[in-house]
């Protein structure tokens, strides 16, 4: 199915500490954004060399951004089908490897296994989940979804199961990690976005697009146990490192939703920028970012106040977010 990968031989010797770095696709900018979060501000933009990448993930030793490259449209719409990842040195700002598949997939979302330590990237028109060994960077698999459109992704913190949100179906699939199968698909709406996974593993949250509110999936029974009425239809969720919040963006009111995930209400809501996509929870448990694509910026949430504590120009077309830890 898949080209072999080359990865342009990288190395680039790191001769100092460096501190965490937020990663930012300027999906408008055709390059990612990385930004020192205690300066609040962007150190570099890196060309992806390709059009476009709309998500990303740092790798789990800081160094390196991978950035799928989707394509020039929407999730279902037409458009360039975008056939390669991005691997980005942090340190030297530089892209350094370059994952290529033989034919349009559509590479989307990227995320590092918590157990594993491989990098699994939802490719939506194969309708499965590519997996590539980060110590060879080789295509070693895949996972099927079982369905069309499976765009985002997320995994329980034990590595045992995925569960993809295929959009235009309106699903979640339940995937095996280690048998790499699809053990059942999931009834949720008419279309669904973005999904993630609540910190001990219980629930599985996405967000329903035809109702504004947000399905709370039982990973015991693999089905729907509850909705969370929302001010609008949200988006790319996260939970906050103590596990006591969901903050969900509604790109049309300009908010962010916070779910008291004790409560399953909506506690607060916080005014952001225009157009909120994707919320990351920062690694201190203090703050959270959120991508304010209509905006051009990242907003940073204090989550003691549940105020923006300030804003960040991240460029054109702001989107995905993630994080480079410190070494």
């Amino acid at each position: 199915m898949f080209l072999p990968l080359l990865l342009l031989s990288v190395a680039v010797p790191v001769t100092f500490a460096q501190h965490g770095r937020l990663l930012v696709a300027q999906k408008g900018d055709k390059s990612l954004a990385i930004v020192d979060p205690a300066a609040g501000s962007v150190l570099a933009s890196v060309e992806e060399g390709g059009t476009t990448g709309h998500e990303v993930a740092g790798s789990p030793d800081g160094r390196l951004a991978i950035v799928p490259i989707y394509g020039n449209s929407g999730v279902g719409k037409p458009g360039t089908d975008g056939q390669n990842i991005a691997v980005i040195d942090i340190a030297s700002q530089k892209i350094v490897g370059n994952i290529q598949f033989d034919h349009g997939v559509r590479p989307h979302c990227p995320v590092f296994g918590p157990k594993d330590g491989l990098l699994y990237v939802t490719t939506e028109l194969e309708k499965s989940i590519t997996i590539i060994d980060p110590r060879t960077w080789k295509v070693v698999g895949s996972i099927p979804t079982g369905q069309p459109e499976s765009h985002m992704f997320t995994i329980s913190h034990d590595g045992l199961r995925g569960y993809t949100a295929n959009v235009g179906p309106g699903t979640v699939s339940v995937l095996d990690m280690k048998g790499r199968k699809t053990l059942t698909v999931i009834p949720v709406s008419g279309q669904t976005q973005r999904i993630t996974i609540s910190n001990d593993d219980r629930w599985v949250f996405t967000a329903d697009q035809t109702k504004p509110q947000m399905a709370v999936i039982d990973t015991a029974t693999n089905t729907v146990k509850t909705w969370v009425p929302l001010s609008g239809l949200g988006y790319g969720a996260a939970v906050s490192k103590d596990g006591k919040w969901l903050l969900m963006p509604i790109p049309a009111k300009n908010v962010v939703d916070v779910v008291d995930l004790a409560t399953m209400k909506v506690a607060h809501s916080v005014a952001v920028g225009a157009d909120p996509q994707e919320v990351l929870a920062g690694p201190s448990g203090k703050v959270a970012y959120v991508s304010c694509i209509g905006a051009n910026r990242v907003d940073e949430i204090d989550l003691a106040t549940w105020k923006v504590a300030r804003s960040i120009a991240t460029g054109k077309g702001t989107d995905g977010l993630g994080w480079a830890a410190g070494h």
